[in-house]
């Protein structure tokens, strides 16, 4: 494969980045992100791992250095450290990262650091043992939380946090979120809700923006802006005299698609080539219908024409996207 970059769309972004969700699946219902009764993909319907490892190979030849497992709950499908162990092995992969609600950490860190994952994000929203129970519905606070215990203990290069605030929900506890990062060495990234999917609340009312979270963590810490940026949508801040990053990740008020260098696979197949938007080809059919290594490249290549310049969230409409956050993949 050629070196200079093969994955650039109509408006020049070069694209280096993959999330790959393997399943729809959780074992949490998150308020945000799902009902509280969902119908979930049939099983026979979801990419096999050799067809995903297959797609990652093709991207990886493209020249994606960075691939990102998400779900649902990636943990939670059977045998998900196979897959890990076939992805760690894609030379040009440099960054191999999870995204995960800790809930199956305690079982599956050390696996994952054996099979070359590099990074892992973890969502934790409050630090309230009941308040977890509503916003997870199903889940357990001290689960996750031992979670992260066993994967600081692993050595990854980075674990962060990942936080959604929503206004009289849990926006009182920014910045105690901010103080478990502190103590464990962790970065945070605190993310404004997303208008995927039908769910119980109304998302206008339930709003916090980044400036909000920011305005909340000056109260008691002075930041500093940093421009590093680590192939996402986050604008950083350093809290002085601390290891803890601030992390900002804005789809509202601070619109991150001119520079977006990423697409995302969904579970049953499809490319979606925008967060927001229903841009997409069917990878899973293209590859049942035995496509060729080439080919299955060159499908590829052609999706970066129809890439959006970005999406056109609005929080008083209805959701643009009837998908829900699960069957996305963040």
């Amino acid at each position: 494969m050629s070196d200079s970059p093969q994955l650039v769309d109509r408006f020049g972004r070069v694209i280096s980045y993959l999330r790959i969700s393997v399943t729809d699946r959780c074992d949490f219902r998150c308020v945000y992100c799902m009902d509280e009764e969902m119908q979930f993909i049939p099983r026979s319907e979801l990419l096999s791992y050799e067809e995903i490892t297959r797609i990652a190979t093709a991207f990886s030849d493209l020249g994606v250095s960075k691939i990102r497992i998400t779900g649902g709950e990636p943990l939670t499908r059977h045998g998900i450290e196979s897959l890990f162990i076939q992805l760690g092995q894609l030379e040009n992969v440099k960054d191999l990262t999870l995204t995960t609600n800790g809930s199956q950490l305690a079982r599956y860190a050390q696996k994952l650091k054996h099979a070359g994952v590099t990074r892992i994000n973890i969502s934790l929203d409050t630090l309230k043992t009941e308040r977890f129970k509503a916003l997870t519905r199903t889940g357990k606070l001290q689960q996750t939380l031992d979670g992260i215990d066993v994967a600081l203990a692993c050595g990854f290069n980075k674990l962060k946090l990942n936080a959604v605030i929503m206004r009289d929900s849990n926006d009182d506890e920014v910045n105690a979120l901010v103080d478990y990062a502190i103590a464990k060495e962790m970065d945070i990234s605190f993310i404004e809700e997303m208008p995927l999917g039908e769910i119980a609340h109304d998302r206008a009312l339930s709003f916090y923006s980044s400036n909000d979270v920011l305005e909340e963590i000056q109260k008691e810490k002075q930041l500093q802006a940093v421009p590093e940026k680590t192939g996402g949508p986050s604008r950083y801040y350093q809290i002085d005299n601390t290891n803890t990053r601030i992390g900002l990740i804005s789809p509202h008020s601070h619109n991150f698609c001119d520079d977006c260098n990423r697409v995302r696979l969904t579970s049953e197949g499809l490319l979606l080539l925008c967060l927001g938007q229903e841009h997409s080809i069917d990878l899973r059919q293209i590859l049942r219908d035995g496509a060729s290594n080439d080919e299955l490249r060159q499908a590829i290549i052609n999706s970066m024409q129809i890439k959006p310049k970005g999406h056109d969230f609005n929080l008083k409409a209805q959701p643009i996207i009837l998908r829900h956050m699960s069957a996305t993949g963040g």
